[in-house]
C-alpha cells in the first residue's frame, strides 16, 4: 500500500513537470510566431521608407552581386539593390493576401452562420453553392480567372477570397451548428430574442478562436497561392513586385546561390512559418482552456 502511493506521488510531479515543459515550448514557439508576424506587419507598413535605394533603380554594375554593407540582399538580374526590392514588395505581399484573407473569413464565417440558422432549404442552396466552388482547384480558379480578367490587384484579392470562402464557410458552419445545441442558445430562443441577436451576441462570440485560427490559416495558403501566382508571372506585375515575383524574376541566380533568389525565398518562408507558430499557440491555448 505504501509502494502504490509512494509511486504515485512520485509519478505526479514528473507529470506536472512534463505539463510545464509542453506548456513552456508552446509559449516560447508563440512568442517567436508573434515577433516574426509582427516584424513583417511593421515593415509592410513602413518598409518602403527604410529603402536605401529606390526599388526600380540601377544602382550596380555587377548582377546577382554578393551581400554587402551597400547592399545588404546582394544586386538582382538588372543591377537594383534587392533589399529595397524586398521593402518594396512586402506591402503588396502582406497587403493583398490579407485583404483577400478578410475578405475570404468575413464572407465565409456570415454565410456559414446564416445556413447554420436558416430553414433547411436555405442551409441546402449555399451549402451546395459552396461545395461547388470548393470542387474547384485553387491555381486552376486562379489562372482561370486571371486568363478572363487580366491581372490586377483587385483581381487577385478578389480570386483568392472566392477560392478560399468554401474552407472557411465550412468549419464556420460546423462550428454554429454545434453551438446552436447548446443550452444557453435554446434559453435565448425562448426568450424570443431576434436570430440576428442569436448569431452574433450569443454564436459567433462563442466560436471566436477557433475561427480566428482558421484566419491564420487562410492566410499561409493565400501567401502561398498569390505567390505561386507570381512566381508564374501571372500576379503582381511590374514595375511592381512582390515576394514571389522577386524569386521568379532571378532565378536565374539559383545555380550561384545568389542572395536575389534566395532572400525573398526566406522572407516567404519566415512569414508563413510565424504565423503557423502563433496559429499553433493559439490553438493550444483554446484545448488547454
Amino acid at each position: 500500500m505504501n509502494t502504490h502511493t509512494s509511486s504515485v506521488t512520485a509519478a505526479e510531479p514528473t507529470q506536472k513537470a512534463s505539463f510545464s515543459s509542453r506548456f513552456h515550448v508552446r509559449s516560447i514557439s508563440g512568442l517567436i510566431g508573434l515577433i516574426l508576424v509582427g516584424f513583417w506587419l511593421v515593415i509592410s507598413v513602413i518598409g518602403p521608407m527604410l529603402s536605401p535605394y529606390p526599388p526600380n533603380d540601377f544602382v550596380s554594375n555587377t548582377v546577382f552581386g554578393p551581400m554587402s554593407m551597400k547592399h545588404f540582399f546582394g544586386t538582382d538580374y538588372l543591377g537594383r539593390d534587392m533589399f529595397s526590392r524586398v521593402l518594396a514588395g512586402t506591402p503588396y505581399t502582406i497587403g493583398v493576401a490579407l485583404a483577400a484573407t478578410v475578405a475570404a473569413c468575413l464572407a465565409g464565417v456570415i454565410s456559414g452562420l446564416v445556413a447554420a440558422a436558416a430553414t433547411s432549404w436555405v442551409d441546402m442552396t449555399i451549402s451546395r453553392t459552396q461545395d461547388a466552388l470548393i470542387s474547384i482547384p485553387s491555381k486552376m480558379f486562379a489562372l482561370i480567372m486571371v486568363a478572363s480578367f487580366g491581372s490586377s490587384v483587385p483581381i487577385l484579392i478578389l480570386t483568392a477570397a472566392i477560392a478560399y470562402m468554401p474552407g472557411s464557410f465550412r468549419i464556420a458552419r460546423s462550428l454554429a451548428v454545434n453551438v446552436m445545441t447548446l443550452d444557453y442558445v435554446q434559453v435565448a430562443r425562448l426568450r424570443g430574442e431576434s436570430m440576428p441577436y442569436i448569431i452574433f451576441k450569443e454564436v459567433l462570440p462563442n466560436m471566436f478562436r477557433p475561427v480566428l485560427t482558421d484566419f491564420g490559416l487562410r492566410f499561409v495558403f493565400i501567401v502561398l497561392l498569390l505567390s505561386a501566382m507570381s512566381f508564374l508571372g501571372l500576379g503582381i506585375q511590374p514595375p511592381e513586385a512582390d515576394w514571389g515575383s522577386l524569386v521568379r524574376e532571378n532565378i536565374g541566380g539559383l545555380s550561384s546561390g545568389a542572395p536575389a533568389v534566395i532572400m525573398p525565398a526566406i522572407a516567404i518562408a519566415t512569414l508563413t512559418i510565424g504565423v503557423n507558430l502563433l496559429i499553433d499557440s493559439i490553438g493550444s491555448k483554446s484545448v488547454q482552456h
